[in-house]
C-alpha cells in the first residue's frame, strides 16, 4: 500500500528529500525501529589501544545528536555490535539509547528478535551496517543503509548509502534522511529545540 506523502514541514526536508528515489523514501516513511552496527559505522572502524591494553573508539557528536533526534521523535534505536566492551554501552547511556546488543554474531537473528519484541515487521526496521557480519540483517529489514568505505558485496545489497564514512557523519546522515521522510526534522529547527542542542551529543 502506498502510504500519503507526508507534509514537508521545513525547507531542510525539502533539501534533504530532493536526490532521493520515490522508492528509498517509501521504505522511509513506516520505520519505527533503528538499528546501527557500531564499528564502521558509529565509529571510523580504527580501533585504538593505549600503552596499558585498553580499547579506545572515537564518535561523532554530529551523530549523537541525530540520534537524539530520532529518539525524541518517537523512532526507537538499537545498537548491534559484533564486539563487547564499555565503550559502546557508555556512548549508548550517554545518548538514552537504551537497547544495545554487544557480542552478536548473528545479526539477521538479533534483528527479527527486536522487530518482534517491539511488535514491528520487518518493513518497519531498518538497519545500518559496513561489513559482512552485517549482511543477514541488511538483507531482512524494509531499509538498509551503508557507509561509501564499504565492501563493494555490502554496498550492493544497501537501498541507501551515506556520503560520509562512518565515524564522520554518515549516521547522522542517515537520521536526518529518516526525519525528513517522515515529515520529523522540521520541529528541531525551532529556537527551543536549538538551545536544547547543546546537551550531550
Amino acid at each position: 500500500m502506498i502510504m500519503d506523502s507526508p507534509r514537508i514541514s521545513h525547507p531542510a526536508e525539502a533539501l534533504i528529500l530532493a536526490k532521493i528515489s520515490s522508492a528509498v523514501i517509501d521504505r522511509l516513511r513506516p520505520l519505527r525501529l533503528m538499528a546501527f552496527d557500531v564499528d564502521g559505522v558509529l565509529t571510523d572502524g580504527r580501533l585504538w589501544y593505549g600503552e596499558h591494553g585498553e580499547l579506545i573508539k572515537g564518535f561523532h557528536a554530529l551523530d549523537g545528536y541525530g540520534l537524539r533526534m530520532l529518539r525524541e521523535s518517537g523512532i526507537a534505536i538499537a545498537l548491534v555490535t559484533g564486539r563487547e566492551g564499555p565503550i559502546v554501552a557508555r556512548r549508548a547511556a550517554e545518548l538514552g539509547i537504551a537497547i544495545v546488543h554487544q557480542g552478536v554474531s548473528d545479526k539477521g537473528r538479533a534483528i527479527s528478535a527486536l522487530a518482534q519484541e517491539h511488535g514491528c515487521t520487518l518493513a518497519e526496521v531498518g538497519y545500518m551496517g559496513d561489513d559482512i557480519i552485517d549482511l543477514p540483517a541488511l538483507q531482512k529489514v524494509g531499509f538498509a543503509a551503508s557507509v561509501p568505505n564499504a565492501p563493494v558485496y555490502v554496498a550492493q545489497i544497501a537501498h541507501w548509502m551515506a556520503t560520509q564514512p562512518g565515524g564522520s557523519g554518515a549516521v547522522r546522515e542517515c537520521c536526518d534522511l529518516i526525519l525528513a521522510a517522515q515529515g520529523k526534522l522540521g520541529p528541531f529547527f525551532t529556537p527551543t529545540a536549538m538551545r536544547a542542542s547543546g546537551a550531550i551529543q
